[in-house]
C-alpha cells in the first residue's frame, strides 16, 4: 500500500491524481483507492485540511496530487455586497462551511440554509464544484491568493477551541 504522509509544495513529476470530495480531504487518517486500484494511506497533522492541487510524497518518493472532487453545492449571489455580507453573516452564524469567491458564496446543499438564503433576498443555484471553504479563523488557518484561483493555509489565527460545533449538510438533527 502506498503511504503519503509528506506534503510538499513543488514535483518534478507526479505519480498519481486522487480526486477526493472535501469530507475526505478534511481528515487527517485516510484509506482510498487510486484510479489504478492502488490502495493509497494518508497520514496527514490533525487538523490539516487538503486542498485542490496539494502534493504529498510517499517514503519511496512518489508524488500525489490530490484534486477536489465536483460535489453537490450551491452558488450564492445576491444583488448588492451588502446583502452577500448579510448572506455570509448567517451562515457563519450558523457554523456553515462556506467557500468565499469573487461576488459569491458557496455552501454544500441543504434546503432549510437554502430557504434562509432566499429570505434574505439571494439567489441560491444548485451546481457540481469543486468545494473549498474557508478554514475561519479556528481552522487550519487564513487563506491567501496565490494567482492560480486557489486560497492556500498557512497556520492558525487564533487558538482552536475544544468544543466547536460545525454545520455540516449531513449532520442529523438531534
Amino acid at each position: 500500500m502506498l503511504t503519503l504522509n509528506t506534503k510538499i509544495d513543488h514535483a518534478e513529476h507526479v505519480f498519481a491524481q486522487l480526486i477526493l470530495p472535501y469530507e475526505m480531504r478534511e481528515n487527517s487518517r485516510l484509506r482510498t483507492t487510486l484510479a489504478s486500484g492502488e490502495e493509497v494511506a494518508i497520514f496527514s497533522l490533525r487538523g490539516t485540511t487538503l486542498r485542490n492541487n496539494d502534493l504529498l510524497k510517499s517514503d519511496d518518493g512518489r508524488v500525489v496530487q490530490i484534486i477536489a472532487a465536483d460535489e453537490p453545492t450551491y452558488r450564492i449571489t445576491c444583488r448588492t455586497s451588502h446583502d452577500l455580507l448579510r448572506c455570509a453573516f448567517h451562515l457563519g452564524n450558523r457554523h456553515t462551511q462556506t467557500q468565499i469567491g469573487e461576488g459569491f458564496l458557496r455552501i454544500h446543499q441543504d434546503t432549510v440554509l437554502k430557504q434562509m438564503l432566499e429570505g434574505l433576498g439571494a439567489e441560491v443555484t444548485e451546481e457540481n464544484a469543486q468545494f473549498e471553504p474557508e478554514s475561519g479563523a479556528y481552522g487550519s488557518g487564513t487563506h491567501h491568493h496565490h494567482g492560480d484561483g486557489h486560497y492556500h493555509a498557512h497556520g492558525p489565527l487564533a487558538p482552536i477551541p475544544t468544543r466547536q460545533k460545525i454545520h455540516r449538510p449531513s449532520d442529523t438533527k438531534e
